[in-house]
């Protein structure tokens, strides 16, 4: 279904950059946002201007990944198209397709994946019919793998730290302790990119660009609300005021339990589920009007989005500090580094 808009967006829009959740003035706000919230003395290296401006542009990397020329024509690169696309949503309501709940949610991707692919095998009564033609990248089966992606990166953002951490004790060299720092700050931009799409309730949702199936309220169905949310509404009225919302940013704080990686994987569902709470909700403000930028009812929408802007800043600050906190020792590289001074000492 995701593939679907994906490239109607693209074709209506010319840029595949506003396809995914919020438009890439989004995504640099929460990464900005979520940089505000951090201590001075994070990841133990000054995070500078040019630092800083690295880190909110590679909130937008994730859907950059779509924009080889093919995929505006409806094709794409399907292997990237297969791994990435995927990971940029959940649809929640349909994971009861194959019993899951939120709270049952296995805690590795392919665990998820293999109950899906038993799931409808077994009962291939309960799933809608899939269309090949409409498949092309393989992804129709799934029903999103968004916590998955948010998770991993938290693990390799650790990863980083602690490799960071070994070259700075162990005696790295300057152009070793670079690369680390380097290779953390592109795990912390990327990340965002997931951190934010979680943020942009339709990203959790069926019910992802319009409303479908049985509709007994009325709410629109109309296939541009989804771009309307990404960033149209906030275009027409006067943009993302980033300066503004940072005041609203709490200082960032270590995640409970974040060392488990099962209750950590539950701290992110558990985020992805409060926005899903508000997918009916934003439909109704639509359907009352306070979604068209124009007037003072018109306007109302702009503190609900600002909002889950913001709270998508503070989750992704949290998480930056947690893995900071929380990356564990590498004894191998501790051992290499060792050993190499070990050899170099004179003699």
């Amino acid at each position: 279904m995701k593939k679907i808009f994906f490239a109607l967006a693209a074709a209506v829009g010319g840029f595949v950059l506003s396809a995914g959740a919020w438009d890439y003035e989004g995504h640099r706000a929460i990464n900005e946002l979520a940089l505000a919230s951090l201590p001075k003395d994070f990841g133990g290296f000054e995070l500078t201007a040019a630092l800083k401006g690295r880190v909110e542009y590679l909130s937008g990397e994730p859907d950059r990944w779509r924009n080889a020329a093919d995929v505006r024509k409806g094709t794409g690169d399907l292997p990237l198209a297969h791994a990435n696309g995927p990971d940029h949503y959940i649809d929640l309501e349909d994971i009861a397709l194959c019993g899951l709940t939120p709270e049952t949610l296995p805690d590795m991707r392919y665990d998820f994946v293999a109950i899906l692919a038993k799931a409808r095998a077994a009962h291939p009564e309960k799933f809608p019919p899939i269309d090949p033609a409409k498949d092309a990248d393989h992804t129709r089966e799934l029903d999103g793998l968004l916590p998955y992606a948010i998770v991993e990166n938290f693990e390799k953002l650790k990863s980083n730290f602690s490799s960071l951490k070994a070259f700075r004790q162990y005696g790295g060299t300057p152009e070793e302790i670079a690369n680390a720092q380097a290779d953390c700050i592109y795990v912390m931009g990327v990340m965002g990119h997931y951190v934010g799409d979680a943020a942009q309730p339709l990203h959790t949702s069926k019910q992802y660009n319009g409303w479908v199936g049985d509709n007994p309220k009325g709410y629109t169905t109309n296939q541009t609300f989804h771009a309307w949310i990404d960033g149209g509404y906030f275009r027409k009225t006067g943009g993302i005021q980033v300066d503004m919302l940072i005041g609203m940013i709490q200082p960032a704080k270590l995640i409970p339990n974040a060392n488990d990686p099962e209750a950590f994987f539950h701290t992110v569902v558990n985020y992805i589920v409060e926005q899903n709470r508000l997918v009916e909700p934003l439909y109704e403000m639509e359907k009352n009007g306070q979604l068209t930028g124009e007037g003072g009812r018109g306007m109302d929408g702009r503190a609900f989005l600002e909002g889950q802007l913001v709270k998508a800043g503070q989750m992704l600050g949290d998480i930056w500090l947690t893995a900071w906190l929380q990356a564990p020792e590498d004894p191998y590289l501790e051992r290499q580094l060792q050993q190499r001074s070990a050899n170099a000492a004179p003699k």
